[in-house]
């Protein structure tokens, strides 16, 4: 059971409208290794996952959602005064016929989201290494981002996002000796 606090995790601020930074923050939303793909990634693997970690995954892809929505509302904040000429020019005309200003999930490239975005190999060793590998892919777009960004305030919720990426990735990384242990014990598989 979850209870929702009608408040973003970190704060969102931006000092301008900018389109163009918009639609790099698009490949968190909807890309391979965004915020969406890392939720479902981990509430799903949950399930095939011993007890010992799956309160982990249960935890982290929640964060998830909570991080969704604050690239949500950085590209709500970033594009809410744009002009359709603003949005062509950052290359985000397209999105603009399909959806006007709604959000969709695609990536900065437009491509949507697809459900072979997520992985579950049913092993659970082989599922948080590759958990630890999207939490990396995940850091590192951030850190991209960051610098091709020239709002201080808003690559302040960026580093934030950033700084969360390798937490998840540390206490995957302890979940993985857990799990190596339990496996060479031979308790679980």
């Amino acid at each position: 059971m979850w209870y929702y606090e009608k408040k973003l995790q970190y704060p969102v601020k931006v000092r301008e409208c900018n389109p163009r930074l918009a639609k790099y923050l698009i490949e968190q939303y909807g890309g391979a290794d965004g915020e969406l793909s890392a939720a479902l990634r981990y509430l799903n693997q949950r399930y095939t996952i011993p007890s010992k970690v799956v309160g982990l995954l249960n935890d982290i892809g929640t964060e998830e959602f909570a991080h969704l929505e604050m690239i949500a509302t950085m590209i709500y904040k970033l594009t809410k005064d744009a002009t359709p000429e603003m949005l062509k020019e950052a290359g985000l005309a397209p999105h603009y016929v399909n959806h006007d200003s709604a959000l969709f999930y695609h990536n900065s490239a437009g491509n949507p989201w697809t459900a072979e975005y997520i992985q579950a190999k049913g092993d659970p060793i082989a599922d948080i290494y590759e958990d630890i590998a999207a939490e990396e892919k995940a850091r590192a777009t951030y850190q991209w981002i960051i610098n091709v960004s020239d709002d201080p305030e808003l690559n302040d919720s960026l580093k934030f996002l950033r700084e969360r990426e390798i937490v998840h990735s540390q206490r995957f990384r302890e979940a993985a000796e857990i799990l190596k242990d339990e496996r060479d014990k031979k308790i679980i598989f």
